[in-house]
């Protein structure tokens, strides 16, 4: 049997905006935003788009030739637990504000970054509650 594996950082991101986008309920806030269509992968990773909440970046999306990465700016706390329990590999950037990196290095593993997202919007959804009752 011969197994097909995506592992095109382009595609795979292309995938991950469909995701987002897709799922019109569960991330409504979200938005795909600045998308370079032309985006050509990078060894340290070409922008490709940003993820936005009401007009803020909430996170980053970069293609590297074999894979592609998402670079969480809000909640890099709560998105990395997410991901890290979807099996994704996860590490931290440090630099001010901390970001969280998750690396999806194959087309399956679009749908593993959906708890992440899922969790964002969570927080930010709770955030703003926080804010409302403040």
């Amino acid at each position: 049997m011969v197994v097909d594996s995506l592992s095109d950082g382009t595609r795979i991101a292309q995938l991950l905006a469909s995701e987002v986008t897709g799922h019109e309920d569960a991330f409504s806030v979200l938005s795909v935003v600045d998308s370079d269509p032309d985006v050509e992968p990078t060894d340290d990773g070409a922008l490709a788009y940003a993820v936005a909440a009401d007009d803020e970046r909430v996170a980053e999306v970069y293609v590297q030739p074999d894979r592609a990465r998402v670079e969480f700016l809000a909640h890099p706390d709560v998105t990395a637990e997410a991901a890290s329990e979807a099996g994704l590999r996860v590490r931290p950037k440090a630099v001010r504000p901390p970001r969280t990196l998750v690396f999806v290095e194959d087309g399956a593993q679009v749908k593993w970054t959906l708890p992440a997202f899922r969790a964002l919007v969570a927080a930010l959804d709770a955030g703003e509650r926080e804010e409302d009752e403040g």
